[in-house]
């Protein structure tokens, strides 16, 4: 049985290897791989979209120590042992938080998005990340729109499905309000957007020193 470091780094060989030469700046390469590596679908290396200032959107978020949030609890378990031992991050999710307030019960429609608004109120989000629900990514692009809500520095939207998945990211890929990383077309989920921030927390040296593996 091999360790599971030689495991990964024989898995980004074999990436790199089937990848062969592209033009991804370091950076997104090392989300790109990191996806490709979860999914084990090649296409992410086309799909996946960065804003120009999401790299640098996402160290300063990190780097500050602001929480992440998250739409759904799998996004937050798969984020947060990475980002607790790291950074020492806080990684929200308030899906099925019992209280909500009148104001998020009445700009959300489903349970996912309620969640997500009612995180944005709870407190400042360096980091919100999207990786179930397109109603949830809607009802954020909605929010932005208003005037005394405190943004995130970062949006990771990256739902999955048939419905609005493909059309909310596209949504979210025109905006230029606040930096994003996205993943165009209906593929996503969880899975994609805990690898994107997993990446993101590896490719930022700690600030106080790590003692965890960096795969970079």
């Amino acid at each position: 049985m091999r360790q599971p470091d030689e495991i990964q780094r024989e898995s980004f060989r074999i990436i790199e290897e089937e990848v062969g030469s592209h033009q991804l700046p370091p950076e997104q390469w090392q989300v790109v791989r990191r996806v490709i590596h979860t999914t084990a679908d090649f296409e992410y290396a086309e799909l996946l979209r960065f804003h120009p200032q999401a790299f640098a959107a996402a160290e300063q978020a990190i780097r500050q120590g602001e929480d992440v949030l998250t739409d759904v609890h799998m996004v937050r378990m798969g984020i947060q042992p990475l980002a607790e031992r790291r950074h020492g991050l806080r990684v929200r999710c308030h899906l099925g938080d019992p209280e909500m307030s009148d104001a998020v019960r009445a700009l959300a429609s489903t349970r996912t998005a309620r969640g997500l608004l009612q995180g944005l109120r709870t407190g400042p989000v360096g980091i919100c990340v999207i990786g179930n629900a397109p109603t949830a990514l809607r009802a954020l692009l909605a929010d932005l729109q208003q005037p005394d809500v405190e943004r995130p520095r970062l949006i990771i939207g990256v739902p999955v499905g048939f419905v609005d998945a493909a059309e909310s990211k596209q949504a979210l890929y025109e905006i230029a309000t606040v930096p994003w990383i996205t993943a165009l077309g209906r593929k996503g989920g969880s899975t994609v957007a805990a690898a994107v921030v997993n990446a993101l927390l590896e490719w930022v040296t700690p600030v106080h020193g790590t003692t965890e593996p960096c795969h970079g």
